[in-house]
This record gives structure tokens, C-alpha cells and sequence, in this order.
């Protein structure tokens, strides 16, 4: 056994509905708690630190009880869709984008999602693996400990495992927790001589086997929109997945409404993005049990709308945040920042973001054993030096996490 504590304030995220609006009043906050570790590295009880000391009878010494009598923990984040293993840098289109070039006109300059494909296809995997470990130590370093991570800069068998190959690398190095997902349909390469359908036909027939049999993978996403893949098409392909045994997750209504929809018709654990996603579309996701994943950071990347978080809570749908981080649209990476940006557009209370980035991203990932302190959970959680919790996302990201535990050892 193992206690840790006490703390100023432990925020357990407990007892916390999955979906639906949530209030600051319905927060657990144990003042002056602690979190006792058991020999399986899972939470064997949060609660009072002195009543944690007599039922442990874990001697504490007097460096660690005042470690952190100025602190807050909560339970380390999930960042449930990232682009983050990759080639090359997209800073140029960044800066042509702002300067009011078209994606058209960035495409034919060099840039857009193809530039990433070609960087990402001429890099090694030791490249591309070194690359991917520091993006991964940083998403730590801000408390982040369970990270998706897609393909979808390849387009082709040989790239396309490859990159799959270097996330599998790279969850040997990292005690991070990492989710795969395949991401062939990003769109179709320029160098693919075919069409739509017959690329899609080409992931299920060439791709999706080999990821299975190499376990590189059990999620498998696409973007379905007007310059990538259009729905009835999609629709299809995302059939052809599940019957593979594929869970499905969507790029959906980034910038055209409609298919979200599609995402809930096959079950898709999550549909992301969905900033172009109309009134009564939100109804329907928030009918499901398909978790509605907002990522601020590309509508920041792009100047774009932000997703209707506010509309999918009050209509009781499951809402999760995530960063995006990618080399085009999303390139900042700081989940922390990008949620309480947000929050201020949305009006989102500090639970909804904290749940958003917590136990309702771990359901995105079809996880059930993290983003909450108690009995039983794995034992992963963030610190702040701060006597306030309020103050994490009030410095929009500036605040930065002074400790960062994954199976109840400090990373």
C-alpha cells in the first residue's frame, strides 16, 4: 500500500452523471484528502488523509505530508483525438491561411494535408518514433496520461503501417496509455489511381487486414466531408470495418452538416469535430449513446465555429474535448488551454470541462477505468500548486502541472 497526500483539495470527479449539463455545486471536493494506492497500482480508497493513515497504518513521513499541503489533484486527463505522429511542419500554411489563401490555394502551393503525407511517408520510423515520444512526454508534462493517436499521413499500405508501427514502438517507451486508431480514409492520395469507392475498397482489402493482424489497431476512423469522403460512400466503408470487428469513431461535420448522423446510425463510439452540426442533428447524437467530441483547437487553427457544446449538454448528450493536435489545423496541443477557451465561447461550467477531458473523453475510448478518483480506478492523476481548483482553467494553461502520476507512480 501506498498513500499520497494530503492535499489542500482532491476533486474526484465522482458520482458525476456520463451525460447532460453539470453544475460546479455537484463537484466532490475532499479538502485535506489523500489517495491510497494499493499493490495493484489501482485506488484502494480516497478520502480524509488521517482516517487514510489509521485504516492503511502506512507510515508517512513528515517530507511527504507537506508536499503538497498547497495543492490540488484530479484525475489525470484523456486526449481522445490526436494527429501526433508525423513528418515535416505546416507553419507555411498557417501563415498563408491567415493571410486569406484559400485551402485550394495552400494545396497548389504545397501545403494541406498532403504535405504532411509526403513528410510523413520519406520519414524513418526512427524519425517519426523520436518525433512521437517528445510529443507525448509534453502531452504528460500537462497532465494528459491516456492519449489517441491516428494514422492517416500515409495512404498507402506500407506508410500507413508504418506509422502504426511507431505508435506500437512507442507505447514500449511511454507509460502513457495509447489508443491507436486507423485513419487510412483521411482522404484520397493524389497518387492513388482510382476513385473514391475503389480507395475505401482498397483500405478494407489491403490496409485493415494486415492492422489486424499485426494488432496494430481496433479503431478505424474516417472524414466524412465535401473534400474528402462523401456520406453513402463512408457509410459503407464504415460497415465493412465494424464487420471486420473494427470499432468506429468519425471525423464528422466539420464544415457540413449531416454526418454526425451517420456516425450514430453505426454505432460509432464517438463523433468529432462536428462544429457545422445543425439543431436538429444535436437532438440526435444526444439521443445516442455516441460521445460528441469537440476540438477547440482546429476551430482556433481555422478561424471557424466552435462546436455547440453548450446545445449537445442542454439536450443531454455525452461531450468530450480534445486538442487535435495535428500539423495543419490544430498545431497548439494544449488540451488545458484550447478547453477553457471553450469554455468562455460556450459557457461551459468548470465540471463540464473537467468531465469533458476526464471520464467522458475515457468513454470516447470505450475506457471505464480512468478519469475518476476512487476505488477501484486506475491510479492516474494530476497535481497543481495551487489552494484552488478554479484556478487551473482560469489560467487558461499557464498554470502548469506540478506533478504527474500514472499507476500511482510520479512521472
Amino acid at each position: 500500500m501506498k498513500l499520497i497526500g494530503p492535499f489542500k483539495q482532491i476533486l474526484t470527479l465522482n458520482n458525476l452523471p456520463l451525460r447532460g449539463k453539470l453544475s460546479d455545486e455537484q463537484l466532490e471536493i475532499i479538502e485535506n484528502g489523500g489517495i491510497l494506492i494499493n499493490n495493484d497500482n489501482l485506488i484502494e480508497e480516497v478520502g480524509d488523509f488521517e482516517e487514510l493513515v489509521t485504516l492503511s497504518g502506512v507510515e508517512v513521513s513528515n517530507s511527504t505530508t507537506s508536499q503538497f499541503s498547497n495543492s490540488v489533484v484530479l484525475p489525470a486527463f484523456v486526449d481522445c483525438h490526436t494527429h501526433i505522429c508525423f513528418g515535416g511542419n505546416r507553419a507555411n500554411d498557417f501563415a498563408m491561411r491567415n493571410a486569406g489563401k484559400t485551402y485550394l490555394e495552400i494545396a497548389e502551393k504545397g501545403g494541406g494535408i498532403w504535405s504532411s503525407v509526403k513528410h510523413t511517408r520519406n520519414a524513418s520510423e526512427k524519425e517519426l518514433l523520436e518525433k512521437l515520444l517528445e510529443r507525448i512526454n509534453r502531452l504528460i508534462s500537462l497532465g494528459i496520461t491516456t492519449i489517441e493517436i491516428k494514422s492517416g499521413y500515409g495512404l498507402n499500405v506500407e506508410s500507413e503501417l508504418k506509422m502504426l508501427r511507431v505508435i506500437q514502438q512507442a507505447q514500449t517507451k511511454t507509460k502513457a496509455t495509447l489508443v491507436p486508431t486507423c485513419l487510412s480514409a483521411h482522404l484520397k492520395p493524389r497518387d492513388f489511381e482510382g476513385s473514391n469507392e475503389e480507395y475505401l475498397q482498397y483500405i478494407v482489402d489491403e490496409i485493415l487486414p494486415k492492422v489486424k493482424e499485426e494488432n496494430l489497431a481496433k479503431r478505424v476512423d474516417i472524414f466524412i466531408e465535401k473534400s474528402a469522403f462523401q456520406p453513402e460512400e463512408s457509410r459503407k466503408f464504415l460497415e465493412k470495418a465494424k464487420e471486420l470487428g473494427f470499432e468506429i469513431t468519425v471525423h464528422a461535420d466539420q464544415f457540413t452538416a449531416g454526418s454526425s448522423r451517420i456516425a450514430v446510425e453505426v454505432d460509432a463510439v464517438s463523433a468529432d469535430h462536428l462544429e457545422a452540426t445543425i439543431d436538429e442533428d444535436i437532438q440526435y447524437l444526444a439521443n445516442s449513446e455516441t460521445v460528441a467530441v469537440a476540438l477547440p483547437g482546429a476551430s482556433l487553427g481555422l478561424g471557424e465555429p466552435f462546436t455547440p457544446a453548450r446545445k449537445i449538454l442542454d439536450k443531454n448528450g455525452i461531450l468530450a474535448i480534445a486538442s487535435d493536435w495535428n500539423p495543419g489545423s490544430a498545431p497548439m496541443g494544449n488540451l488545458i488551454t484550447q478547453a477553457s477557451i471553450l469554455a468562455t465561447f460556450q459557457k461551459l461550467s468548470t465540471a463540464e470541462v473537467l468531465a469533458g477531458i476526464a471520464f467522458r473523453a475515457a468513454k470516447a475510448l470505450n475506457l471505464t477505468d480512468r478519469g475518476i478518483l476512487k476505488k477501484g480506478m486506475k491510479a492516474d492523476f494530476v497535481v497543481y500548486e495551487t489552494d484552488n481548483f478554479q484556478n487551473i482553467l482560469y489560467n487558461q494553461g499557464s498554470l502548469v502541472a506540478s506533478e504527474v502520476y500514472i499507476d500511482g507512480e510520479k512521472i
